[in-house]
């Protein structure tokens, strides 16, 4: 048992639940029979090998795919009932960056669940728009077409983006990949803010070595739920293991790593 199985269903303590999620394409399960319970306040890592379902988690949790079986509550609520409850960063990549539009007219995106679709951003909106351009350190290239961003850039946009919601569960998708050490830096001090802040943020991840650096709290993936829990208790050789098989050399058993 892992301290996720163990740890009582406190009313109001998980800011995400997921029970017996599966979903599958084209009848081949990409995650089967999923428990996930992720506390109020924490910053947790979603790992696993390539094909293990960390995304397709992601977009369960979120409805963006349809699952098979399952259910997932905000806070004690239907997901439905808690959209604007949670913001998403997607992979970059899967985003038209062409698209001519400029970096605060990106961020002021994020406000139109609040506004509704035919209510005009104001004053109000670009000035949190700006502050959150601030937190990522981007505020100077915000009337720059988002086009002619980097990589790095254009991911501390889209975490803006994410930021202006004034959500309570933030979800993102692989933030980390394939950015400078200055947008890396960036991400990691906005997120420690959104955890000092009292907010939940959901990563998928895929350095394992940054892991008890960056994260309290990690879910080990495989198609199944290999374990979940705090970052101390569950990210073992072992339970890595389980999941990737083979030999995981970059894990050193000393204070900093698991063990």
């Amino acid at each position: 048992m892992t301290p996720d199985d163990e740890a009582p269903l406190v009313p109001g303590r998980w800011a995400v639940e997921v029970n017996d999620l599966t979903v599958a394409y084209r009848d081949q399960p990409v995650l089967w029979d999923v428990d996930l319970h992720v506390p109020a306040g924490v910053l947790m890592a979603i790992v696993g090998p390539n094909g293990a379902g960390k995304t397709t988690l992601i977009k369960g949790i979120l409805d963006l795919i349809q699952p098979a079986a399952g259910q997932v509550l905000i806070h004690g609520r239907p997901y439905d009932e808690q959209r604007n409850q949670v913001a998403y960063v997607p992979q970059r990549g899967s985003v038209d960056w062409d698209f001519p539009t400029s970096v605060l007219d990106v961020v002021m995106m994020g406000r139109y669940g609040a506004l509704g679709w035919f209510r005009r951003p104001g004053a109000e909106e670009r000035e949190r728009a700006m502050a959150a351009l601030e937190l990522v350190e981007l505020q100077d290239l915000a009337r720059r077409q988002i086009s002619q961003l980097s990589g790095g850039q254009q991911q501390r946009v889209f975490l803006a983006r994410a930021l202006v919601q004034e959500a309570s569960v933030y979800f993102m998708d692989e933030p980390f990949q394939g950015v400078d050490a200055r947008t890396e830096r960036a991400i990691v001090e906005v997120l420690r803010r959104l955890k000092e802040q009292g907010q939940t943020v959901v990563c998928v991840h895929h350095a394992l070595q940054t892991v008890p650096e960056y994260f309290d709290w990690v879910a080990i993936l495989n198609v199944r739920r290999i374990a979940s829990g705090p970052v101390n208790d569950v990210f073992t050789e072992e339970n890595l293991r389980l999941a990737y098989g083979g030999r995981l050399p970059f894990l050193q058993r000393d204070a900093g790593a698991p063990g």
